[in-house]
């Protein structure tokens, strides 16, 4: 290696954002060879999905990433828009922190549709963790994290190319391209471009089962270093136009647009870096113009998030972080229910200090204590805010090479925007009532923990874990569609409040060398509130889930076979559900539930020299959810909103990815 490309591989985040993570050349080139799974060294139960494992599916965007994964459940928010939801730990995405290399991200009204606005080629890995992480980067992580790492500007792929055609007429394009442009300064560009040619309506009830759809997405990052200084910024930009529903009868029309930039700037205050200081500033705007049938939803929000962090590693035993941050959201609400129109205009303020005391004793115990002070404050309702404390805890014990304990507790906080949070309620034509303050505070808390066992095994070591979480809220929103008939009310409760309690078993192994099998299991148990002070089961929230991802690989990976299979527990449906029938007249639901469906993938990859091409299927056996659509547009049943399993039948996606690499001398 050359001593310029050596330089460049050492490029390290001085700024504490990634903490032990390099950015750097090489740590780029072999991304790909991360094996997926969970991280044995991460204090917090920590779930890698590499750049590698991205591409065992097909998949388009972040929402349709999360196939091989038990601990993440997509599915659609409602049959008409197209918006993809999340559930860790049996609860909505909403509660979930989405970060982009630690910068919390898709908050408000960009959660409905920002999974989609992240192309999976953009990505070199995603880590899913569980429970209550680190106060550095807020307190809105309910149930947990998911951090997005994107290709870096130290790329060594100065072109990559991806394209794809799914069988529904919807093709993708993906470019990035990385460059140095001089030895201090790296960029690197990434744009994605995303098309629906024609309208599908594979279950013949008259609604499009995916609208039709136009995305463009850019993005630029910028990377500049020297030794005693680093500092990074970038800029992404989304337009997106969705148009479905039923034609000339009740339809949707969506129009998205994003803009976000952000500053990171960091230094080291000491030549080995133990100890730095560093400071990040997030502007996100986006505006929403979207019409479901005669309904109309007209948000806007403008978000700034400043966060000023200094590190310190004293010695090998103890090391600690102080800082400070604030998050500020302008957001414009105007919508349109049945006969009347609401307007709110108004903002959201929280930060304050925190600190986090990290102690190791080895390789064998490690202690993280985090504490967060922080004023909230909602300038249209004083009641909606306060002064709050946050303490999170986690700890890791390793007492032998082939155990790893870890547990794990922690507050949280947020802000919710009970519309944006559920588009759903847009896609039916019943009354909503609007019972809750203007953004009001959720307040909750998560703690849990997990055991990882390790085995020699195979072509090398397999691994078996169990983990256990529980969620319990003091204050939230919850939406009733079932206690008032053709009717949703949306609410805080009193006394009874929702809570979650999730368990899981994961076992990967490599039986024999390029071989690689994975398997996991999920249950879970949620209960909700009602408007009527009953506490039942969460509705369309599936019991269990269990997932089987082979993978095979043949000498000096020419070729790649890859295999996923899933099956999806039962969900107690709402109780107007109850009544919905068959083409035959026989009822759906007999016993209240949904019944328990599988869903299988496969992808076979042939990779030449600098090109891989790729041929895949989704849903082979085609399974979809009846009766997705329940009652008469414009009639008080109507609702487009009881979605709990596939939408779409099987469908067949080629693509192909291009990749240039770098020339380098070698001394």
């Amino acid at each position: 290696m050359s001593c310029a490309l050596l330089a460049q591989a050492q490029v390290v985040d001085t700024s504490s954002i990634y903490k032990d993570q390099k950015d750097s050349l090489e740590a780029t080139v072999f991304v790909g060879r991360q094996r997926d799974g969970l991280s044995k060294g991460k204090e917090l139960r920590t779930e890698l999905i590499s750049a590698s494992g991205l591409q065992k599916m097909a998949c388009c965007n972040l929402a349709e990433s999360f196939e091989n994964s038990a601990s993440v459940t997509v599915g659609y928010s409602d049959a008409t828009t197209g918006a993809r939801q999340i559930r860790l730990l049996g609860l909505s995405g909403a509660y979930t922190q989405m970060l982009d290399e630690n910068r919390p991200v898709m908050r408000g009204i960009t959660s409905p549709f920002g999974l989609s606005y992240v192309p999976g080629p953009w990505l070199e890995s995603i880590q899913i963790a569980k429970g209550s992480p680190s106060v550095i980067n807020g307190l809105e992580s309910m149930t947990g994290q998911i951090n997005l790492e994107h290709k870096k500007p130290t790329e060594e792929i100065p072109l990559f190319v991806q394209a794809s055609m799914m069988s529904d007429s919807k093709a993708d394009f993906n470019l990035t391209s990385a460059w140095q442009l001089s030895p201090s300064l790296y960029s690197i560009f990434l744009g994605h471009v995303d098309h629906n040619f024609q309208g599908m309506d594979m279950n013949g009830d008259g609604f499009l089962d995916d609208p039709r759809m136009l995305q463009f997405n850019v993005a630029n990052r910028w990377l500049y270093y020297k030794p005693d200084l680093q500092v990074r910024w970038g800029v992404h930009a989304v337009h997106d136009h969705r148009e479905g529903g039923q034609e000339g009868v009740w339809e949707t029309d969506i129009t998205n647009t994003l803009l976000n930039g952000y500053f990171k700037i960091g230094k080291p205050l000491r030549e080995d870096g133990s100890a730095s200081i560093a400071a990040i500033a997030d502007y996100t705007f986006q505006k929403s113009d979207s019409w479901f049938g005669m309904r109309s939803f007209l948000p806007e929000q403008h978000s700034g998030f400043v966060n000023l962090l200094y590190r310190n590693q004293v010695n090998e035993k103890h090391d600690f972080t102080l800082g400070a941050s604030a998050t500020y959201d302008s957001v414009m609400d105007e919508y349109v229910f049945a006969f009347y129109k609401v307007s709110n205009i108004s903002g959201t303020f929280f930060g304050g200090l925190y600190g986090e005391y990290t102690f190791h004793a080895g390789e064998t115990f490690t202690a993280i204590a985090g504490l967060s002070a922080d004023l909230y404050r909602n300038f249209k309702d004083k009641d909606q805010g306060g002064f709050k404390l946050a303490p999170r805890v986690t700890m890791k014990y390793s007492p032998f090479d082939w155990l790893v304990l870890r547990a794990n507790g922690g507050r949280g906080l947020r802000y919710s925007n009970p519309l944006s949070d559920n588009l759903g309620v847009f896609s039916n034509n019943k009354p909503v009532q609007i019972l809750t303050p203007f953004m009001p505070l959720e307040d909750s808390w998560t703690y849990g923990g997990n055991a990882t066992f390790y085995m020699p095994f195979g072509a090398g070591d397999a691994s078996l874990s169990f983990d256990y979480f529980r969620t319990d809220f003091r204050k939230e929103v919850v939406v009733d569609y079932e206690s008032a008939r053709n009717s949703i009310v949306i609410f805080m409760p009193g006394s009874l409040h929702s809570f979650s309690d999730n368990f899981q078993v994961d076992f990967s192994a490599e039986p024999f060398e390029r071989f690689t099998v994975s398997l996991t299991g999920r249950y879970t148990h949620a209960g909700m509130p009602t408007w009527y002070g009953l506490l039942l089961e969460k509705p369309m929230t599936s019991r269990y889930k269990g997932v089987l991802n082979l993978q095979y690989k043949t000498n000096l990976s020419r070729w790649i076979f890859d295999f996923t299979a899933s099956v999806n527990g039962s969900a107690r449906v709402y109780n107007f559900m109850r009544e919905l029938t068959d083409d035959d007249g026989n009822l759906l639901y007999k016993d209240g539930r949904t019944p328990t469906y599988p869903l299988l993938y496969a992808q076979v990859t042939r990779r030449f020299k600098g090109f891989d091409v790729y041929v895949g299927a989704e849903n082979l056996t085609g399974f979809t959810q009846k009766k997705v659509i329940v009652g008469t547009p414009y009639q008080p049943a109507f609702d487009a909103s009881c979605v709990w399993g596939p939408i779409m039948g099987r469908r067949i996606n080629v693509g192909f990815r291009m990749t240039l690499w770098r020339k380098t001398k070698t001394e």
